[in-house]
């Protein structure tokens, strides 16, 4: 199993090989969302005081409305999935060290149940992670997806189309992850969400300890969850903008591979070429070590489409 770490944005590193400073540069080796969910006014407590109980609740009943969570299923918030991703290894049950994880994908999966002492076995594995839609191919999973006795469901970037959720599916032999900085644009708030059985998920919490996510992300996310008009219209312009971005990449020579609105999957004749050419102009793309052909785009921001028009 491959634990190696490999992941979008390092924009330092490019600046330091291709020069100009960070407001010269289009980043867009993410999938982050470049228009974000606009930040409410916060309260000075927010900042001051402990988190609080009654925030926390407020948030988690936000998060059950937006993603329409049956009753009989917790919601845990944690600061960003990539903590949930290194603790879930360690709580599936003992003896079970076979881990399915579908290749291509996000890579901290794999280096998680690495690091915990499990083999990715394809055959008959104790477990199965599936990254639902798949980073990068945009792939979307099924119910069929769910026969191994346990299923991470990674649904990171799943708030594009909700209507394709497989929370719905969860049991007490899956968990079902969301990311907070995708869709909503906020990484810097660090949040995340795990979904699933009660049990399970308060085993996950006692991991995290107490005031696990801050007061500020705590009001913040609550706000944008309860903003289904906000979501409603980003989706919309996320479609059209992917639309756009591929119809410019096609013009160029590019290939559309897969991908999903937060972020388009090209295939190339020389991905590593296509990045240097990018970056001559200040505009940073992803690459993977194991493909030669296979160039990731996110969405540029409104303002910096001129940018990489010109580039290409």
């Amino acid at each position: 199993m491959r634990s190696g770490r490999d992941h979008g944005g390092g924009l330092d590193a490019a600046i330091a090989c291709f020069g100009g400073t960070r407001s010269d540069w289009v980043d867009l080796s993410t999938g982050i969302n470049p228009v974000p969910y606009p930040l409410p006014e916060l309260a000075p407590a927010s900042w001051a005081a402990l988190p609080d109980r009654a925030a926390e609740n407020q948030l988690i009943e936000a998060a059950r409305r937006f993603w329409d969570v049956p009753d009989d299923l917790a919601i845990l918030a944690a600061p960003g999935a990539s903590s949930l991703i290194a603790q879930l290894p360690g709580l599936i049950q003992q003896g079970a060290k076979l881990v399915h994880i579908p290749s291509p994908t996000y890579n901290e999966h794999a280096a998680a149940f690495a690091a915990h002492g499990w083999v990715n076995d394809a055959n008959t594995p104790d477990a199965r992670v599936i990254v639902h839609p798949n980073n990068p191919t945009g792939h979307w999973y099924g119910r069929g997806d769910l026969d191994a006795p346990f299923t991470v469901i990674d649904e990171s970037f799943a708030d594009v189309a909700p209507q394709r959720s497989m929370i719905r599916d969860a049991n007490n032999n899956t968990v079902v992850l969301k990311s907070f900085g995708k869709f909503w644009g906020l990484a810097g708030l660090r949040l995340g969400f795990a979904i699933g059985a009660p049990d399970l998920i308060t085993r996950l919490s006692e991991r995290l300890g107490p005031w696990a996510v801050s007061g500020p992300a705590l009001q913040i996310a609550a706000a944008a969850l309860n903003d289904h008009n906000w979501a409603s219209a980003t989706r919309t312009r996320l479609d059209e903008d992917a639309a756009r971005l591929d119809a410019l990449m096609t013009r160029a020579g590019a290939q559309v591979e897969g991908g999903i609105s937060l972020f388009r999957l090209y295939r190339v004749d020389n991905a590593a070429a296509w990045q240097t050419k990018l970056a001559k102009h200040h505009i940073w793309s992803r690459i993977f070590p194991y493909s030669e052909t296979y160039l990731r785009l996110g969405l540029p921001a409104p303002q910096d489409w001129a940018q990489l028009e010109a580039a290409l």
